[in-house]
């Protein structure tokens, strides 16, 4: 086996710090701008076996061209647990490891939907702009918000690990759970609906949790909004991608739903003003995971898969598309 030190990995564009130093430390540690096919050198090419990166969709994607243009490369280190930003079928059918950081982002993004659904229903961050602005003072009490949490049905779109934890959130909440995903999930108490417009149908209050995906993109869309219906309220912690976001945005501002807490865009950071200007939309900066704790156990998680991968021979959090691919002897 190498010895880690010898081993080249590739930082191309931003990555956590923690994760940058951890990699220095452990191996040769190479870094590029941005996640760009054509700054690959031929001393890259024959070197780099490991790329560590935080991509997302478009021109800074690890993407098919980018892998292709690295002969060596054995893994690709995804910082975040949505890795869209990576063509994991591909690296999957040409042996490439692509890992993610799951788990341990779970807890803190399964707090930030309760905190977003709070808000949006309760209108909290408005409440506290009346405060800091002098309202309260000057015109008296906050008025009353209209939406409230009593008595109201959830439905989760994407039961998977941060689903199951906000689940049991609002469950403490006394709030009843039904979900959507691809298929059942096997002993699960919670009612299932095959569809997501069936599930909207059920419940008042739906929140998406689903990854960025060919079969999930614009999923909340325009129908799925009506038949959550005029008390209706959307959280999306997920993925921008899964929300038809000119629907979402008529349907604010036209009552086909309530409100909706948006933590994640379809083009960000660039945020329609259209988006801006609702009154009952409550907005995020895709700060899901944004803690100093959460954030440093994400960015070990990227450094301890390229260790146990290059050292043992097995990855820690591989993703479903590469879990079969198997470490180079």
């Amino acid at each position: 086996m190498t010895e880690l030190s010898a081993i080249t990995i590739l930082v191309p564009g931003k990555l956590h710090p923690r994760s940058v130093s951890r990699i220095g430390e452990a191996f040769r540690l190479v870094r590029l701008d941005k996640i760009d096919p054509t700054l690959i050198t031929d001393e890259l090419k024959q070197t780099v076996r490991g790329v560590a990166a935080s991509p997302s969709l478009g021109d800074n994607s690890v993407s098919a061209a980018f892998m292709q243009a690295l002969p060596k490369l054995e893994i690709v280190a995804n910082f975040g647990v949505g890795y869209d930003g990576v063509d994991a079928a591909h690296a999957g059918k040409h042996g490439v490891m692509v890992t993610n950081t799951p788990d341990v982002l779970t807890e803190e993004v399964a707090d930030t939907a309760i905190g977003l659904l709070i808000n949006t229903v309760r209108e909290l961050p408005r409440a506290e702009a009346w405060l800091r602005h002098g309202r309260w003072a000057k015109d008296g009490n906050y008025p009353l918000s209209r939406l409230t949490l009593r008595g109201r049905k959830a439905g989760i779109f994407g039961m998977g690990r941060i689903g199951l934890a906000i689940a049991q959130r609002l469950e403490a909440f006394g709030m009843t759970v039904a979900y959507h995903n691809r298929r059942r999930v096997e002993g699960l108490a919670y009612e299932y609906h095959e569809t997501l417009a069936g599930l909207a149908g059920a419940v008042d209050t739906l929140i998406s949790v689903a990854p960025g995906t060919a079969s999930t993109q614009k999923a909340v869309n325009a129908a799925v909004l009506k038949a959550l219906g005029p008390n209706g309220v959307f959280v999306n912690i997920g993925r921008g991608s899964t929300v038809d976001q000119d629907a979402l945005i008529a349907a604010l501002a036209n009552g086909t739903i309530a409100a909706a807490g948006l933590d994640v865009f379809a083009d960000e950071p660039n945020v329609p003003q259209a988006l801006l200007d609702l009154p009952n939309a409550t907005l995020l900066p895709h700060v899901g995971s944004a803690s100093v704790h959460t954030r440093d156990g994400m960015a070990d998680l990227v450094v301890d898969n390229l260790i146990s991968w290059f050292g043992e021979g097995r990855a820690l959090a591989p993703v479903p598309e590469t879990v079969n691919v198997k470490a180079k002897s």
